[in-house]
This record gives structure tokens, C-alpha cells and sequence, in this order.
């Protein structure tokens, strides 16, 4: 990135920008574990909204080698978190590394949707919170971009 990407810092010379990406990350987090944890003890997870989580969670789809979904996408948002957290602060290479990182996870979650709605039919309220966890992040990453600047 060069210098004319560089975006103007709020106080203390934080990025504004990769703060509030490191906010909506920990939302993500605290959803992806609150499945792993659902997913492990076998409890129900609560449905207010949609009535197809049991459906979607229970699914063949859940897993990957034994391990619950959840927690890769736990780890895929404790990752995006510190990245940016790094690139709050000035490092730029955090920020380009969290832009493939939440393509990546945009990318694995088109495929999720699209595995809800055409395959296992129904929709999980909590699967869709982190679907637009991941495009929001995607979104303040492409912001950046297009604003042309970035990082101090």
C-alpha cells in the first residue's frame, strides 16, 4: 500500500476504520462461540426468529472432520480480530492480510447460504448474524479501498 492510501487516524492516531472492523469481529466471535458451545454440550439452540437452526445445525454440514463449524469460524474471527487490532495502529501489512482473510470468509459464507437455501432448506437466525457479520467486515475493508486512503 502507498502513502496515498493511508487513511487519517483518529486520536491518539488509531484508525478508525480497522477499530470499528475489530468491534464487528468480536461480534462474530461471540456468536460463532455461543454455536461451538451449543454444538458441543448438544443443547438446542434457541430459535426466536427463524424456526431452521436445529435443522441447519444438526445438518451434515455442521462438521468438518468431527469439529463443529462453529469453531472454525471462531477462529476465523479471533483472526480477523487481531489483524485488526494490528493494522489499528499503523501496520499495513495486518490490513492487507485481514482483507484476503475476510474475502476468504465472505466467500465461505456465500457457500454456507447457498448450502441453507438450496440444499438443507432452511435458515439458522444465527448462521445469518454471522453472514452479515462477515460482509460487514468485507464492506469496511472494501470502504477503505475505495476511499483511497488507509492506514497512518
Amino acid at each position: 500500500m502507498g502513502d496515498e492510501e493511508v487513511q487519517a487516524a483518529g486520536p491518539g492516531g488509531i484508525a478508525w476504520i480497522p477499530v470499528l472492523a475489530a468491534i464487528v469481529a468480536l461480534i462474530g466471535l461471540a456468536d460463532a462461540v455461543y454455536l461451538t458451545v451449543h454444538h458441543l454440550t448438544a443443547v438446542p439452540v434457541p430459535c426466536s426468529i427463524l424456526s431452521g437452526c436445529e435443522t441447519v445445525l444438526t445438518s451434515q454440514y455442521a462438521e468438518i472432520a468431527g469439529v463443529p463449524l462453529a469453531a472454525f469460524g471462531a477462529l476465523a474471527y479471533f483472526v480477523a480480530f487481531s489483524l485488526a487490532i494490528f493494522a489499528a495502529f499503523g501496520n499495513r501489512t495486518m490490513w492487507t492480510l485481514f482483507g484476503i482473510q475476510v474475502t476468504l470468509m465472505s466467500l465461505f459464507t456465500a457457500w454456507l447460504i447457498y448450502l441453507q437455501a438450496f440444499v438443507i432448506g432452511a435458515f439458522c437466525q444465527f448462521c445469518l448474524l454471522s453472514a452479515v457479520t462477515t460482509f460487514t467486515l468485507l464492506i469496511l475493508f472494501v470502504i477503505s479501498k475505495l476511499r483511497g486512503r488507509h492506514l497512518r
